[in-house]
C-alpha cells in the first residue's frame, strides 16, 4: 500500500468468489486490500453449502439404514445429533473460526481489513473511518442474506436462519419451515430424519418452483415419505412466539394455528446494495442486483461477482464470476460469462440437479420445444437400486436448431448424473449425436439415453 493509501484492487467480500479474486490477483503481483466484515470464506464453509451437506450426508445414512430390511438383513440404528454437530464444528467450520482461510489468503500476498467496506466514489472504499483508494478498481462480492418475508410478528419472535440451523447443539421436537425452496426442503428432510416433526409452508404451488413441475411433485412425495407436512399454496398470515413455542396461522389453517418449538425462514436471499453505498458509483441502490456486461464490469473501475450479481445464489457462479473478473482485470483476453448452461442442485434425497431452461421458461422465450421424461425407475440400475430409486430425467430441446437448452436429472445420483447433460447443453451437441452415443449399462444415466428417445 503506498504512503497515502493507495493500492491496485480493493475486494469487499471475501466469500468464496471474492478470496478467490484477491488471491489469483495478489498472486499475479498487484497490491491487493480484501474487506470483510465477517468470516473469509463467507456463507459457504461456514452456513451454507459445507455444514449443510455433512447434515445431509448423515440424514442419507439414517434412511439408507431404513433400507436394509427390504435388500439385505437387519438394522437397527438410533439417530444422534451430536454426531452431525460436533463434524460441522470440528471439521468444517473449525468452531466458525476463518484463522485458516485467513492464513490461506495472506499466504497469496493480499491483506485483509476487518470491517464492512462502502464504494465513496470512483475506486474508493471506505472502511469504519478509513478510506482505500484503488488504483485499478474494486471488485464487490458481498453476496446476500435471508430475506425475512413482511408477516405480521415475525420479526418480533427468535425465528432461526440457515446459520441458526447449522450451529444447532440440539435438534427441537418441532419445526416450521417458511419457504418451499432449495434450503427449506433439504433442512426439512435432514431434521426429520433425525426425529423432529416438520410442516414446510410454501406460497407458491409447489415446491422448489423455478425449477420443473416433476421436480417440485418430487420433493413433496419425498418429504411426505420422511413424515413431513407440506403446505402449498399457504401464506403465513402472522407469526407469534410465547417464550416457548411458535404459533402461525396460515390462509390453509382452518384446523387452527400450526405450532412449534423452532421456525425456520427459508424464504430466499436479497442483496442490500444502499449499504454498498453503490449510488457513488452511479448504480441504483435500490435494485435487487448489480447490473455487469460480460466481464463483470459494473461500472468504470468496478467489478462484481457472486449472488450480488443476480444469477443464482451458487458458490459455483461466484467463482465462474471471479476467474472472469480476475482475467479482465489483468488485461488478459477471455470468453463473456455464459449462463445458458447455468447449473443447480437440490441435495434433497433423492438429489434433483437441473441445467438451463425449464420447459416453461423454453416456452416463454418463443422456443419450438420438444420434451422427454423418463422415470428412474424404468432402467435397469434403478430396478436393481430398490429402494431409494425415485427420480427421473426430463430433457428440453429446442426442436428447431435440434439442441437441449434445458435438462433435470434427479435420482440417488442426480447431481453426478446432471455433468453430461451440463456439458450437453453448454456445448449444444447435437440431439441426433447424443442420440447415437454408447450409454454405460447399467448406469443411472442410462436413463438419458431413453429420455432422448421419448423426446416429442
Amino acid at each position: 500500500m503506498d504512503s497515502d493509501g493507495r493500492v491496485d484492487v480493493v475486494v469487499v467480500g471475501l466469500g468464496p468468489g471474492g478470496e478467490y479474486a484477491a488471491g489469483a490477483l495478489a498472486e499475479a503481483g498487484l497490491d491487493v486490500v480484501g474487506v470483510e466484515a465477517e468470516l473469509v470464506g463467507g456463507e459457504c464453509p461456514y452456513w451454507g453449502c459445507v455444514p449443510s451437506k455433512m447434515m445431509i450426508r448423515a440424514g442419507d445414512l439414517l434412511a439408507e439404514a431404513g433400507r436394509v430390511p427390504a435388500l439385505a438383513g437387519t438394522a437397527v440404528v438410533t439417530p444422534d445429533w451430536g454426531r452431525v454437530a460436533g463434524r460441522i464444528r470440528g471439521e468444517a467450520t473449525d468452531g466458525w473460526n476463518d484463522r485458516a482461510a485467513v492464513d490461506r489468503l495472506t499466504s497469496k500476498g493480499a491483506r485483509l481489513v476487518r470491517g464492512r467496506g462502502r464504494l465513496a466514489g470512483a475506486r474508493r472504499v471506505t472502511v469504519g473511518d478509513r478510506t482505500i483508494e484503488a488504483r485499478r478498481g474494486v471488485v464487490l462480492a458481498t453476496g446476500t442474506r435471508p430475506r425475512i418475508p413482511a408477516v405480521p410478528g415475525l420479526r418480533e419472535t427468535p425465528y432461526w436462519t440457515n446459520r441458526d440451523a447449522m450451529a444447532a447443539k440440539e435438534l427441537p421436537a418441532s419445526m416450521i419451515v417458511l419457504g418451499g425452496g432449495a434450503i427449506g426442503v433439504e433442512l426439512a428432510q435432514v431434521f426429520a430424519r433425525f426425529g423432529c416433526a416438520v410442516t414446510v409452508i410454501e406460497g407458491q404451488d409447489r415446491l422448489l418452483s423455478q425449477e420443473e413441475p416433476e421436480a417440485g411433485e418430487l420433493a413433496a412425495a419425498t418429504l411426505a415419505a420422511d413424515g413431513v407436512t407440506v403446505l402449498t399454496g399457504a401464506r403465513a398470515l402472522d407469526v407469534r412466539h410465547d417464550g416457548t413455542l411458535f404459533s402461525v396461522r396460515t390462509t390453509e389453517g382452518d384446523s387452527g394455528p400450526l405450532r412449534a418449538e423452532r421456525l425456520l425462514v427459508a424464504a430466499g436471499r436479497l442483496a442490500d446494495l444502499g449499504a454498498l453505498g453503490v449510488e457513488s458509483a452511479g448504480l441504483d441502490p435500490a435494485a435487487r442486483a448489480v447490473a455487469t456486461d460480460g466481464q463483470m464490469r459494473a461500472a468504470d473501475g468496478l467489478w462484481a461477482v457472486g449472488d450480488l450479481t443476480g444469477r443464482g445464489a451458487f458458490t459455483h457462479v461466484s467463482m465462474y464470476q471471479a476467474q472472469i473478473a480476475v482475467r479482465d482485470i489483468l488485461g488478459e483476453p477471455g470468453p463473456d460469462a455464459d449462463y445458458r448452461a447455468l447449473p443447480r442442485v437440490t441435495f434433497t434425497d433423492p438429489e434433483i440437479g437441473a441445467v438451463g431452461l425449464t420447459e416453461r421458461q423454453a416456452r416463454e422465450r418463443g422456443l419450438r420445444v420438444r420434451t422427454g421424461v423418463l422415470p428412474l425407475d424404468s432402467s435397469t440400475r434403478g430396478w436393481v437400486h430398490g429402494p431409494g430409486s425415485a427420480g427421473f430425467v426430463k430433457l428440453v430441446e429446442d426442436a428447431d436448431r435440434g439442441v437441449l437448452v434445458g435438462a433435470t436429472s434427479a435420482g440417488p445420483a442426480g447431481g453426478e448424473v446432471l455433468y453430461g447433460l451440463n456439458v450437453a447443453v453448454h456445448a449444444e451437441v447435437p440431439v441426433h449425436r447424443l442420440q447415437h452415443m454408447i450409454y454405460t449399462y447399467p448406469t443411472f444415466h442410462r436413463t438419458v439415453e431413453a429420455a432422448l428417445g421419448a423426446l416429442r
